[in-house]
């Protein structure tokens, strides 16, 4: 009988889907270089591939400290969505998940996006009305979004639970039938493929160390663990870890970093048709194409490194998920584990030029990264190759702290944290 490892076994999976992760370069660093993104996640992968497709600059490296698709990219719960309640949070997210629609056609790799719709619970009387709210707010945005009666959220989803004596009832729901899931890992293969068509370096085990500047302030290049390289653009994008890479350029930026908790069960044959997300007990759950259940829970309430996060917090997820879909209960969990996501006071992103000269930033998306990953490279991109905003990223500037212009999604957006 042949006997197969965990390694094996993954790599059984990947082909049944799509062939095998791609065998990109992995080359030694150039002495110098147009451009150098710092991580090598979707975002910076995406970067590199927009500077060298939309730009013209091929001249590029993505430096990795660890692998390509092993930090938050390969950690999220893949869930795709575009209905935040302001203007400039709807405009960046709708930008984003129009290119979702076609990005496997793009990079010419299966990402697995499947719009199978995202449905936010409503469970009190203020979950009704900031529903409805987001619903109008949407609309006006030209972002679709619908609300729906109980029943109408049971005829969506058949597994979930609306009885009356539910500790959490559910007295309707917001749906956006747009929004759905991707193959996280696959959209850094795919990113990183295309990339390296056109002729970007991709350096893994490369950490940076310093970020050097010349006599005017400018950045001149980088220090990293595989040598020194000079450069006179730097994007930082590096999730989790954006204000240690900052703070080598003299940079000091409004983070905070947590732990941002998620399991997955044993596989099951299909039983869940889209996503559900609830507010009021920081839960969501979809089914990926493995079968596995893939579950989320909020953010740890202290800041931390750790990518395991309090169980605690797992915990009364999991409470709450058996409870609104009690034929999961005797699902066994395979895997929990955190993800570490930069966190901004108004929780939304910063994508910006920073006072440095030459060095460009993209951090700050909490629970928000993966589903902009298309839309923030692309306007990333812009922003490095033009040295100034692209008009959907405008707004999410460093300043707005200072000038209070906040594009406060903490307390606003339909999220579970």
């Amino acid at each position: 009988m042949q006997r197969f490892n965990a390694l094996s076994l993954l790599r059984r999976s990947v082909r049944g889907h799509q062939g095998w992760r791609p065998h990109w370069r992995d080359p030694a660093p150039k002495p110098a270089y147009d451009a150098v993104i710092i991580g090598g996640g979707g975002h910076g992968l995406g970067t590199a591939f927009h500077l060298a497709r939309d730009h013209g600059m091929r001249d590029i490296a993505v430096l990795e400290r660890g692998w390509i698709g092993g930090g938050n990219t390969g950690r999220n719960t893949t869930v795709i969505r575009s209905n935040y309640l302001f203007d400039e949070s709807a405009a960046l997210y709708d930008h984003a998940l129009k290119l979702w629609s076609g990005l496997s056609q793009t990079l010419n790799y299966n990402v697995m996006f499947s719009p199978r719709g995202v449905m936010m619970l409503a469970h009190t009387l203020h979950d009704v009305q900031v529903g409805r709210r987001h619903v109008h707010a949407n609309r006006l945005n030209g972002v679709d979004n619908e609300w729906l009666t109980p029943e109408q959220a049971k005829a969506f989803c058949p597994p979930l639970s609306i009885g009356p004596g539910l500790r959490y009832p559910v007295l309707g729901a917001a749906l956006q039938r747009r929004g759905g899931t991707a193959r996280h890992d696959a959209v850094a293969w795919g990113y990183a493929r295309a990339a390296d068509a056109m002729g970007v370096d991709i350096i893994q085990n490369s950490e940076v160390t310093a970020i050097r500047r010349d006599a005017q302030g400018a950045v001149s290049g980088v220090e990293t663990t595989r040598g020194a390289i000079r450069t006179k653009k730097i994007g930082v994008v590096a999730a989790g870890h954006t204000s240690v890479v900052m703070a080598m350029a003299g940079l000091r930026l409004p983070l905070e970093s947590y732990p941002l908790q998620a399991l997955v069960s044993e596989p099951v044959k299909p039983v869940f048709p889209c996503v559900v997300m609830s507010n009021s007990i920081h839960a969501y759950i979809s089914q990926s194409d493995k079968g596995e259940l893939v579950i989320g829970a909020g953010t740890d309430a202290y800041v931390s490194y750790s990518q395991r996060g309090g169980l605690h917090i797992a915990a009364h997820t999991l409470e709450a998920i058996c409870e609104l879909f009690p034929r999961f209960r005797r699902l066994r969990m395979l895997r929990n584990w955190a993800g570490i996501v930069d966190v901004t006071p108004d929780r939304s992103p910063i994508i910006a030029k920073t006072p440095v000269a030459g060095l460009y930033v993209n951090c700050g998306w909490g629970t928000g990264g993966f589903k902009a990953t298309p839309g923030s490279a692309h306007v990333f991109a812009w922003t490095m190759a033009k040295d100034a905003p692209h008009p959907i990223n405008a707004p999410f500037t460093m300043e707005r702290f200072r000038e209070g212009k906040l594009i406060d999604e903490a307390a606003a957006a339909a999220v579970a944290h």
